[in-house]
């Protein structure tokens, strides 16, 4: 007698359905994780006086971080090969003399919650802690560092930045896609930049990284520091990057009233579609804070609609018992089937991302020619609540997380480290080289605790296979 797959444990089930998982990360060595300085410190920190010794870090000398906690991998592995990030914090001596020193800001990429927060914690801790007098923004990202495009740079000051956090998007503006590294750097050493924070995603700090190769080419010693910003929350070695909190948080009122919807009539659904190109973590945060999710489909599990085993057939199941279910769909699932509804050659923006095809869309249109074909009365509402949700002031959470990144990424700059991002791992904020981060992308793992988290508070099948 056969055991049915519906009441194996959620483990089994994952190991026997065979689905597939995001690429593991490639083997991470100790020399991957080493942070570039521009040269020896030789200024006493600012801070020194004001919080004690105590309070700061031995330049080259600074607490590390595992990369992996788990017990197995210390166990296994020969301690001078343990994989380790240097903490982040304000050093006991600096790179720059403070006084002298320009600072540059540039925010790229879409938006995303918190993006004002970051700049007004980089102005705020450069003035205040440092005493920095001259800082500018550059405007409609890397391209206000290009000087034939005739965008002035902003001066920015406490007083100028008093009250942007309250704003959502970004005061500096923002644009996709990368300049002429010569060119933008050309920009800087006119300027007498010596610190540019870049404030972006996976292909901002691509670019971020073109900017060191040529910075590092001339002999010039401008640090170049990166803040994370993607509401995907798609970049490897850090807990979350800022904003994301805020977007989920944005997304559950959507999926509520999604919830209102499908409750209202009988047979009863609501359709949410939620931003995530390649990684399912706004979708799955948002349903597992919601809790009236029904369904979950997100771009790391495959998706197909017909058969026996089906999505569709499972949303028929769900509505002959309970009479309504709410779906909640990442942007970037189901590609596959966009293109069968609506075949041809994708486009990319000005980043070179693929424009995806609307799977809401075909999800609509696929479920309510299923149920029309078999004479069952249907109510479908689609909400795609995607711009508003990323356009949305930071939330409580993620305004200190937004401050705590902005005061690290300027310690870290004042030390002279470069070519570098700051995130927070296993809870503590840390450095991690940009090349590092931007070696591949992270998507959740099916194997792991978040999608098991969200397979039982759905109680959705393992797959749609």
């Amino acid at each position: 007698m056969s055991t049915s797959a519906s009441v194996l444990p959620l483990g089994e089930q994952l190991h026997r359905e065979k689905l597939t998982v995001p690429e593991r990360a490639e083997r991470v060595e100790v020399s991957d994780l080493e942070i570039k300085a521009l040269g020896p410190c030789r200024y006493e920190s600012p801070i020194a006086a004001r919080l004690g010794a105590s309070a700061l870090h031995k330049v080259g000398g600074a607490e590390r971080v595992l990369l992996d906690d788990r017990w197995s991998t210390l166990e296994s592995t020969a301690p001078a090969r343990i994989p380790t990030l240097e903490l982040a914090g304000p050093r006991d001596l600096i790179y720059f003399n403070a006084a002298e020193l320009r600072c540059g800001i540039v925010t790229c990429g879409g938006l995303c919650p918190g993006i004002n927060n970051v700049i007004r914690g980089l102005v705020n801790e450069l003035t205040h802690a440092y005493g920095v007098k001259r800082i500018v923004g550059f405007r409609y990202g890397f391209e206000g560092m290009v000087a034939r495009y005739g965008h002035t740079p902003l001066p920015l000051g406490p007083a100028e930045v008093s009250d942007i956090h309250q704003q959502g998007g970004t005061v500096l503006g923002t644009s996709r896609g990368n300049q002429d590294p010569i060119e933008m750097v050309d920009r800087l050493e006119k300027l007498g930049i010596g610190a540019l924070f870049v404030i972006g995603g996976d292909g901002t700090l691509r670019g971020a990284a073109t900017l060191v190769a040529e910075i590092e080419r001339r002999g010039l010693s401008i640090a170049v520091v990166g803040i994370p910003k993607t509401i995907d929350n798609d970049i490897h070695f850090i807990d979350r990057s800022f904003g994301f909190e805020s977007a989920f948080a944005a997304a559950v009122e959507a999926i509520r009233g999604a919830h209102v919807e499908a409750t209202g009539a009988k047979n009863g659904v609501g359709l949410v579609k939620l931003m995530g190109r390649h990684s399912g973590f706004i979708a799955c945060h948002a349903a597992l804070a919601s809790t009236d999710a029904n369904f979950v489909l997100i771009p790391e599990v495959p998706l197909r609609l017909d058969g026996p085993r089906g999505f569709l057939a499972a949303v028929e199941q769900r509505l002959a018992e309970r009479n309504h279910a709410v779906i909640v769909v990442a942007e970037g699932a189901g590609q596959e089937l966009c293109e069968e509804h609506a075949p041809g050659d994708r486009t990319t923006d000005a980043s070179g991302n693929s424009r995806l095809k609307d799977i809401g869309i075909v999800l609509r249109d696929r479920i309510g020619r299923h149920f029309a074909e078999r004479g069952v009365p249907l109510t479908l509402k689609y909400i795609d609540p995607s711009y508003q949700i990323r356009s949305v002031p930071a939330s409580a959470g993620d305004s200190v997380f937004c401050w705590n990144m902005a005061r690290n990424a300027v310690h870290a700059a004042l030390a002279g480290n470069t070519e570098v991002i700051i995130g927070q791992w296993h809870g503590r904020f840390v450095h991690v080289p940009m090349q590092l981060a931007t070696r591949f992308r992270k998507q959740v793992d099916v194997r792991e605790d978040l999608w098991m988290s969200v397979l039982e508070a759905t109680g959705q099948p393992v797959s749609f296979e």
